[in-house]
């Protein structure tokens, strides 16, 4: 089934795509896609490619997997070899009990790179991916070229007293993290607090349509998925914010290019609290540019596609600083 909007050849299955107790719901299916598994130290983690050339790998954020890419993966593929993984606990690929740290995650993409055979890659990040994302800069510069994070400040950004009242926005993540109710609303009945992080975040509502916020649910009505998704909060998100806070990230420098790019209807990070947590940040890494994407909240790569392809090639195409 096609549907205005979407990039050509992508189809989704909308009446069985609802996953179930025992294992994920089917695969969306986009034409020029093609998809592997790959084991990770005991993990079977999933991984979507397509295109050719250097090596671009795109972390989804939550509550997302890799068809959150669809919008832009078509263009992306014209000029490299897209590489979107499902982290674990997320999509198709495995959830096992425990390793859902920071820490491990970055751990689980620089096995997929050594599984690959890639040195060293682009990397685009969007929401929760950016935080391995991030993480993977830090801890393995030489494996990323250039960084493009989609609604997430870098690790050194200062959250000034004049973003707080926004945070209210994110009640749902002290939620999801409480294991037992993390879970329950996550995956059982109407899955409320799963679908006020895809419907509430957005400016155009067509931009996530019914069909495409279906896909993601589904794969919550497995137990084990909604536990790997508390749990990634739980050890992952609120950790994360507990360094920022304390500014943990400030005695590391970022060496990675990197740029920053928000929905200009933002709830959390609008483009004027992006710049004030960037300020000063020369101090605390090499290279860091902030960009707005008009006409887009949170989810950028559904609400305005074409613009951030534009931005992520501009900036994947400068060369390397020396």
């Amino acid at each position: 089934m096609e549907r205005t909007g979407r990039p050509r050849g992508a189809v989704v299955r909308p009446a069985t795509a609802r996953g179930t107790r025992a294992g994920p719901p089917p695969m969306p299916q986009l034409e020029g896609v093609e998809h592997r598994f790959v084991d990770l130290s005991g993990v079977r983690v999933h991984v979507a490619e397509a295109g050719s050339g250097e090596p671009l790998v795109l972390l989804h954020g939550s509550p997302q997997h890799w068809w959150a890419w669809h919008p832009v993966l078509p263009r992306l593929a014209e000029r490299y070899r897209v590489i979107c993984p499902d982290q674990r606990g997320t999509g198709w690929s495995a959830a096992p009990r425990r390793g859902y740290t920071c820490d491990q995650i970055v751990a689980d993409h620089v096995a997929l790179l050594d599984a690959l055979g890639l040195d060293s890659v682009d990397l685009v990040s969007h929401d929760l991916g950016a935080i391995p994302g991030f993480g993977l800069c830090y801890a393995h510069p030489d494996r990323v070229r250039r960084h493009v994070a989609l609604g997430v400040p870098p690790f050194f950004a200062r959250l000034d007293l004049r973003i707080l009242p926004a945070f209210r926005h994110l009640w749902h993540q002290e939620v999801v993290a409480l294991p037992g109710l993390g879970p329950a609303v996550m995956g059982r009945g109407r899955q409320p607090v799963a679908r006020h992080m895809l419907e509430d975040f957005r400016v155009d509502p067509a931009a996530l349509p019914p069909e495409d916020v279906e896909v993601f649910l589904a794969q919550f009505r497995d137990p084990a998925r909604a536990r790997a998704t508390s749990a990634t909060y739980r050890r992952t998100v609120i950790s994360t914010v507990g360094h920022i806070l304390r500014g943990t990230h400030r005695r590391t420098r970022l060496r990675t290019p990197t740029l920053v790019l928000v929905g200009s209807e933002d709830k959390v990070f609008s483009p004027e609290a992006s710049a004030r947590s960037l300020a000063g940040h020369q101090a605390y890494a090499d290279h860091v540019e902030l960009g707005t994407i008009d006409g887009a909240g949170h989810y950028v790569i559904e609400e305005q596609p074409d613009r951030l392809v534009d931005l992520v090639l501009d900036f994947l195409a400068k060369p390397l600083p020396a």
